[in-house]
């Protein structure tokens, strides 16, 4: 195998613990990416990345703990988990946090915010681990054992979505999209022929987990607020050829047997269509593997 991918958050905007999100998970965007060699890649910093933190503290044994970090965008469930983050309390451990150039502000200039003594009682000068900054454009990077490919995509205040492939896979990879509105009936501003774009930078992808926040009936009073109906996902999976879609970023009033109902309206369309895709829902600790 080359890549293998854990749900550690799935959930979208605020956390929902409770008897019903049990299954799914309640947690807000964390996904633990592994390359072949163990290198560890970890997509978000949701609420989820707190119990990822624990994990990894535990299974290093007293090691340095290193990987990279990407974040698709800076709304406050994307990056609320960091500073209960064990890891960065721990000297030794590097950590490199990848964000969008497009902010209003820098990455760094936003995780270092939300740590300031008006909202939390620790600052991020006191974190012990080694923490770098790097900005992505729409572009390509070769990193450690894997590539990674950026695209901005329609949310506001902008997010960017990846593509991560490494060298046994090819073109397949795993193309992650936590925040974003396909619909075209939102406005936003990017140049003409973004769809037919996004299509191809999805194109072939052995998994794409892609935000389907709203049913259709639901998506009416939320237009503009940056998520895709479940729907417009499938259409898009079943247009790029992709293998697998994971429904990901659940509403936070979604309850464990409304995704499940989710999920077989999505496979009934792919039925319909005569696709070959397979429809899954993210939940929280589910692993899933991309050979080589």
């Amino acid at each position: 195998m080359s890549l293998t991918l854990r749900f550690w958050g799935t959930r979208g905007s605020i956390p929902s613990p409770g008897p019903t999100t049990v299954r799914y998970g309640g947690n807000t965007p964390c996904v633990e990416l592994r390359t072949a060699d163990g290198w560890l890649v970890i997509l978000d910093a949701g609420t989820g990345i707190r119990e990822l933190g624990r994990s990894l503290l535990e299974g290093a044994n007293g090691a340095p703990v290193a990987g990279d970090i990407f974040l698709t965008h800076a709304h406050w469930d994307h990056i609320q988990g960091i500073p209960f983050f064990a890891p960065l309390f721990r000297k030794g451990n590097h950590f490199t946090i990848w964000g969008s150039k497009s902010l209003q502000t820098s990455i760094d200039r936003v995780v270092r915010d939300q740590m300031s003594p008006v909202v939390f009682p620790v600052s991020f000068e006191e974190l012990k681990a080694r923490i770098d900054f790097q900005e992505l454009a729409e572009e390509q990077r070769h990193c450690r054992g894997y590539d990674v490919a950026a695209m901005a995509v329609r949310h506001p205040g902008g997010a960017l979505a990846y593509r991560f492939t490494s060298g046994n896979d090819g073109r397949r990879g795993l193309v992650y999209v936590s925040d974003n509105e396909l619909s075209p009936r939102a406005k936003y501003d990017e140049i003409p022929g973004w769809r037919d774009r996004f299509v191809a930078f999805s194109r072939g992808a052995a998994i794409l987990v892609h935000d389907t926040m709203f049913t259709a009936q639901e998506y009416d009073a939320f237009v503009g607020w940056g998520h895709s109906t479940y729907d417009d996902a499938v259409q898009l999976a079943i247009d790029a050829e992709v293998e697998q879609l994971v429904l990901f970023h659940h509403r936070p009033e979604r309850t464990d047997d409304e995704v499940d109902r989710c999920v077989e309206k999505c496979r009934a369309l792919v039925k319909q269509q005569g696709a070959r895709l397979n429809v899954l829902a993210a939940a929280e600790g589910m692993s899933l593997e991309i050979g080589g």
